[in-house]
Parts: C-alpha cells; structure tokens; sequence
C-alpha cells in the first residue's frame, strides 16, 4: 500500500457526513479542526476515509469502543504510551520475549514495513 492510501474500500458519504456531524457536536467545525485531538491523519482530515475507519471512529466517538477495537485498527491515533516515557521492565521483558518467538521471516518483514534495512545474518 502507498503511502497516504486507504486500506480497503471507501467510506460511503453517508458515513463521513455522520461523523462530520458527530464531530460538530463534539464542537469542532471540521475533520481538520478535529485532527489532533483525535490523531487523524492528513488523508482523514481531508474527509477520505476506509470505511472500516470511519466506523471505527463512529464507534469512539459515539464511546462504544474498547481498547480492544483502538488496538486493532489504527487510526493514526498517538500512541498509547508517548515515546519518551519508560516502558516498565516487564513490559519490555514481555516483548523480548515475544520477539524471540517470532520467525525470522515474520520479524523481518515487520522491520522492513517500519523503514528498517534487514539482510540474512553472514
């Protein structure tokens, strides 16, 4: 998928015209007023939305998500824990240990997604 593009096909208007007025009650005039405060993307701010997205976003703001729901699609939300705050030791034990159970192609092609150079080991 290129960057900046949908996953999936597109929100129907209908859907982006209730969110738009979902986020008017919210008190915001826009989808780029909203953008921060709801970790949209540029693409979103604009009003294009996968439709997937948009119910996603309809569900949290109408408050019948779980964290369950915000993990499993990301809608370019911040994430939970900011980047400059410490992860506890368990935590980050729990993912070591997670990341050596991982097949090598699997985490590789994960490293690959996020920018990372990956090459068999020599």
């Amino acid at each position: 998928m290129s960057f900046g593009q949908q996953s999936g096909p597109p929100a129907s208007s209908k859907q982006v015209a209730y969110l738009l007025s979902l986020l008017k009650k919210e008190g915001y005039e826009s989808f780029r007023d909203a953008r921060h405060s709801y970790g949209l993307t540029q693409r979103q701010a604009g009003g294009k939305f996968a439709g997937q997205e948009a119910s996603v976003l309809i569900d949290r703001l109408l408050g019948n998500t779980t964290d369950d729901d915000e993990l499993r699609l990301d809608l370019g939300a911040k994430p939970l824990v900011p980047a400059d705050v410490p992860l506890a030791e368990s935590v980050v034990d729990a993912q070591a240990t997670l990341a050596r159970g991982l097949q090598a192609d699997v985490l590789a092609d994960e490293l690959r997604r996020r920018g990372w150079r990956v090459s068999e080991p020599a």
